[in-house]
């Protein structure tokens, strides 16, 4: 099967539905591709308690804006390669089984987001230790966390947000551990008060209704304990360290771009981020980004890049270069998040020898010592190798050893036998195919 649209978006999360709306508002025949159920990504997603749910006006003004576009939405489609320029195959799971679609483009947009980045320290893998970001997610798709105690840990704005939203569903969060020290976050929170205020009085209200949860600055975990399951975590503030009693721990250490499809593409990278001029275009032809793959930044940043994309795209420059004040403010947010939430050196070293840094292959940090690559690893270890690909291990081996990513091939995520029955799928040596 073979479409065929004059802009594509990759990506449904706020940036993408930004993107798609601009580009179809403005003459473009458009098609998004995302590979969850409904429209919103992972910031906007919803829940299936409608009443512990709060709706964003903002999500429902978007949505609003890109169904009555004339953008066409297609939701469970995963891309996974590249088969020709210009054309982009992805794969879809329904009842009858798994099959493979092809999306042929004069300019594509990338608006993949961001997943949270792990660190591994002992006892990590063990049921009950969640991503913070993927617990709530779990939460909101029916996960039962009312009663339990819960410690959230980890860095980043984020903390704060899933902390309030479990409370909401009647989880205890007994403690939440920043390990970003107060001398970081105190510039950036005054920041606030000038350019982005509205960011202040959010946080502030996480913060009142979490009024009696101890919110630690300069915290971090060392160790879960338990030996079945979570029971508690051990937590330092680099001059004692205690345990907190706790039925689940949710832990993430702020976001890391995904940027695999633009680096399988060509795209060329600024650090860790996709380089885009101030078109949101990238490095090759037709082809833009916009949101969190370019940096972590925010909602009202991606929405902003995904606009100027979707205008640029479509070849709408003038109006495209009058939104170029805003996002500059947005970049300038970013940088200063970055600088507040930037991490301890002291998390580089949490792991001991058998902790396992890669959980798909079951490689501990002692295997992974004796190499001086990422490359190195993976052919003595298979350390990210497995089904994800190396999005959990690679950000965890490039906080502790530096070590980076040296290519990306496709398919991009795992894909069935089955697809090979209607369509030809690139196969790399060194992927596992499930």
């Amino acid at each position: 099967m073979m479409r065929r649209t004059d802009v594509l978006v990759i990506g449904a999360g706020p940036a993408g539905i930004a993107a798609a709306t601009a580009a179809a508002k403005n003459g473009c025949s458009t098609i998004v591709l995302d590979d969850n159920v409904a429209a919103g990504g992972q910031i906007w997603r919803g829940g299936i308690d409608s009443a512990r749910t709060k709706e964003d006006p903002a999500k429902t003004k978007a949505i609003a804006a890109l169904r009555s576009s004339g953008a066409e939405i297609l939701a469970g489609r995963q891309v996974v390669d590249q088969p020709a320029p210009g054309v982009l195959r992805a794969v879809i799971t329904m009842a009858d089984g798994t099959r493979a679609e092809s999306f042929a483009w004069d300019r594509l947009i990338l608006a993949t987001g961001a997943r949270e980045r792990f660190l591994p320290f002992p006892g990590w893998t063990l049921p009950g230790v969640f991503g913070a970001g993927g617990l709530q997610a779990l939460v909101k798709g029916g996960f039962y966390v009312e009663g339990k105690r819960v410690v959230v840990a980890g860095s980043g704005p984020l903390l704060l947000a899933v902390a309030a939203h479990l409370q909401e569903y009647g989880a205890k969060v007994v403690a939440i551990a920043e390990q970003a020290p107060l001398r970081q976050l105190l510039p950036f929170a005054a920041s606030l008060l000038g350019s982005s205020l509205g960011k202040l009085l959010q946080g502030a209200r996480y913060r009142a209704s979490l009024a009696r949860t101890p919110y630690r600055m300069g915290c971090w975990p060392v160790a879960v304990e338990g030996e079945e399951s979570v029971r508690g975590v051990r937590l330092t503030n680099g001059r004692r360290v205690w345990s907190e009693p706790c039925d689940l721990l949710a832990c993430g250490f702020h976001l890391v771009p995904n940027t695999e499809l633009a680096e399988l593409l060509g795209c060329k990278l600024r650090g860790d981020f996709v380089e885009v001029n101030v078109r949101q275009q990238t490095s090759v032809a037709n082809v833009f980004c916009a949101g969190e793959p370019t940096g972590i930044a925010g909602l009202e940043a991606a929405l902003i890049q995904g606009e100027i994309a979707g205008l640029s795209a479509a070849g709408a420059a003038r109006e495209a270069s009058e939104l170029y004040g805003r996002r500059s403010r947005e970049q300038a947010f970013a940088r200063r998040l970055e600088a507040a939430f930037r991490l301890r050196p002291e998390l580089r070293s949490l792991a001991v020898p058998d902790t396992i840094v890669c959980r798909c292959e079951d490689v501990p940090f002692s295997q992974l010592q004796e190499h001086i690559s990422w490359t190195d690893a993976k052919l003595q270890t298979r350390c990210g190798m497995g089904p994800c690909q190396g999005r959990i291990c690679g950000s965890a081996v490039q906080t502790l050893f530096n070590w980076r990513a040296t290519s990306v091939r496709p398919p991009l995520f795992p894909v069935p036998l089955e697809v090979f029955d209607s369509e030809e799928i690139s196969i790399s040596p060194e992927t596992i195919v499930h």
